[in-house]
C-alpha cells in the first residue's frame, strides 16, 4: 500500500483511477513530455491519462514494482499538480513531471526529496538509478542537488526521439550521509 507523504508545501497521495481527469489536461504539454520515456504515445491521446492509470500504473502497484503519488499543494489538496514514481526497473527508479504552471519552485525537489527517504528508509534498496536526457537541464540539476553522480552514459527513446542520456546514481549510504547533513 502507497501511502501519504508529507513535505513543507506539497501532500504527496497515492494515484487513484480518479486522478486521470486532473492529469489528462496538465500532462499533454510538449514541455513536459518531450523528454520522458519514448513509451509515452505523442500526440497524447484523449484517454491517455486514464489508460495508463488503468492498465499501467496502478496495475504496477498492485503487483508491488511500482509507487505513484500525485503532487498536491497543502494550499490547495484537491488540485492535482503532477506525479512522482518509483520503480523497481533497472537504472530507471524514480521519475516526475510537474504541471507548467507550478514548475521553478523547487517542488519537484522537495517531492524528490520525500520518495527518496521512502525508496531508502521503507523499502530498503540499496541503490536508486534515474535517467536523464542531458538535453534535460531541469532534472539533470535536481539529481545534482540530490548528490547524485552520474554512472552511465547511453541512448535512450524519448518522446522527442533517440537522445543521449544519462544514469544518475546515489547509494543508500551516500544518501543517509547527505540528509544528516542537512
Amino acid at each position: 500500500m502507497t501511502p501519504v507523504l508529507e513535505t513543507e508545501r506539497l501532500w504527496l497521495r497515492p494515484l487513484e483511477l480518479a486522478d486521470a481527469e486532473q492529469i489528462q489536461i496538465l500532462f499533454p504539454h510538449w514541455e513536459l513530455v518531450q523528454f520522458l520515456a519514448g513509451r509515452v504515445p505523442w500526440p497524447y491521446p484523449p484517454d491517455g491519462a486514464l489508460t495508463y492509470c488503468r492498465d499501467i500504473a496502478l496495475p504496477a502497484v498492485e503487483r508491488g514494482e511500482e509507487w505513484h503519488w500525485t503532487l498536491r499543494l497543502k494550499s490547495d489538496p484537491a488540485r492535482v499538480i503532477g506525479c512522482i514514481s518509483l520503480m523497481r526497473a533497472e537504472n530507471h527508479n524514480r521519475g516526475f513531471w510537474l504541471g507548467l504552471p507550478w514548475q521553478g519552485q523547487r517542488l519537484i525537489s522537495e517531492a524528490s526529496d520525500a520518495v527518496t527517504d521512502y525508496w531508502f528508509d521503507v523499502l530498503q534498496f540499496p541503490v536508486l538509478r534515474a535517467p536523464k536526457a542531458i538535453a534535460n537541464e531541469a532534472s539533470r540539476r535536481i539529481s545534482e542537488s540530490q548528490g547524485m553522480r552520474i554512472v552511465a552514459t547511453e541512448e535512450r527513446q524519448f518522446v522527442s526521439g533517440r537522445l543521449p542520456a544519462e544514469i544518475w546514481e546515489i547509494t543508500a549510504e551516500e544518501w543517509h550521509a547527505r540528509r544528516r547533513r542537512d
